[in-house]
């Protein structure tokens, strides 16, 4: 069914619940609820896919003995939007709630979550705190990390000569932890930053003046530490600028749907690191072609697929704990997920650690150009890859307070 014939249901003063699906069984109800992105920058990379994809998941699930349901409610990127609807959430007996792109609702959502001994299975924020110092026995973080983008792009481009770097930032707790990593791995790696500019989020859609400031110092890289729309503008007003003919452009979060929106004229040649891409191997290409139809004909990007490989995970750990079980405590649930091995048709096998951190390999893509395109939403080729165990942060780093030494 369309997602825009559903009825809409109030969700605190500012935000829509829009009832999704419904697995029917016996032995009882888990309720999820996808926090996402419907109106802003990031509802194309995550917003009704991510909700579709955790349908897929639990229509996948079905017929285990339980009912499964789904809603989903837009947060607007607001972190007290964003706790409204959680405390609403749990409150009234949600028993996950997934996604939540936006760093600082994902860190509000963390502690709710903690407080409630609730689930969160987190896909869309990027924030490593999530697992570092804001580490809950609540929550996952699925998908990918600023340490994971830093260090899969940041480094790589030192390396190739592009070592001093001006950043455009968000000015709130994703591209401050996206900026704060990168500039880790330009140093570890010999380069430097000669400057910032943040910039107030969601409310900016013009960067001319923050392009003007990345020229005027005169460095090698502009590192944008943004996402979606926010990204692409700053790509488009680079342009408009010239200062592709003197920068190279570094994209620190970017997705098939970004390059989707921009074009292989403009994104060519472009490198950036995700977790996930339909077209890598079978598996990916299958779970691509039982979804397409039912997401406007366009493959699932990092996010979605997140959402997918973590509700199925949950539900799993539901059913080996037991339906009243894992409603009545959600670190239980947590610390089995944490005990079961990962195995999806989005990321293949895996598993979470003690911080919380699911680890998988992690790819370095290249924009293909046009004429190395065979059709619509073949837009990668792969550069290097990451092994699972290396790609994200070390344990001991973290300085979470599961972690014990």
């Amino acid at each position: 069914m369309d997602m825009h014939r559903r009825s809409l249901l109030a969700a605190g003063s500012a935000a829509a619940v829009a009832p999704f699906s419904r697995a029917r069984a016996q032995g009882g109800t888990i309720r999820l609820g996808v926090l996402t992105d419907m109106s802003g920058p990031y509802r194309d990379s995550t917003g009704p896919a991510s909700l579709l994809m955790t349908q897929v998941a639990a229509e996948e699930f079905a017929n285990r003995g339980f009912t499964i349901e789904v809603v989903g409610a837009d947060h607007q990127n607001k972190p007290d939007v964003g706790a409204n609807i959680a405390r609403q959430w749990y409150d009234q007996g949600m028993d996950a709630i997934v996604d939540v792109p936006t760093s600082s609702v994902a860190l509000a959502i963390n502690q709710i979550a903690r407080e409630k001994n609730k689930v969160f299975l987190n896909s869309g924020a990027a924030t490593s705190d999530l697992t570092g110092p804001q580490c809950s026995p609540n929550t996952v973080h699925w998908t990918y990390d600023t340490y994971m983008l830093a260090k899969g792009t940041g480094n790589a481009i030192v390396q190739t000569g592009g070592d001093s770097w001006y950043f455009i930032t968000a000015d709130y707790a994703f591209g401050h932890a996206l900026q704060r990593d990168t500039t880790r791995f330009i140093e570890a790696a010999g380069g430097r930053v000669v400057g910032a500019a943040r910039y107030p989020f969601p409310a900016t859609t013009d960067f001319s003046a923050f392009v003007v400031q990345a020229q005027a110092s005169r460095a090698k890289v502009l590192g944008m530490a943004n996402a979606s729309g926010d990204t692409l503008n700053t790509i488009k007003a680079a342009r408009e600028f010239g200062l592709h003919r003197s920068m190279k452009l570094a994209a620190l979060l970017m997705s098939s749907t970004d390059i989707h929106g921009l074009g292989l004229e403009a994104g060519q040649g472009l490198l950036l690191t995700e977790a996930f891409y339909w077209d890598l191997n079978d598996r990916t290409r299958a779970l691509t072609q039982r979804v397409r139809a039912r997401n406007q004909d366009r493959p699932p990007s990092q996010v979605p697929a997140g959402c997918y490989g973590a509700t199925l995970h949950y539900l799993k750990a539901v059913a080996d704990l037991g339906v009243a079980a894992a409603k009545a405590d959600g670190r239980a649930t947590v610390a089995r997920m944490k005990a079961m091995p990962t195995d999806d048709d989005a990321f293949g096998p895996g598993r979470i650690r003690e911080d919380g951190r699911k680890i998988h390999p992690v790819y370095l893509f290249e924009v293909k150009t046009p004429a190395e395109s065979r059709g619509p939403w073949d837009y990668y080729k792969i550069a290097a890859t990451t092994p699972a165990e290396e790609a994200f942060r070390p344990l001991a780093e973290g300085g979470c307070s599961l972690v014990r030494s």
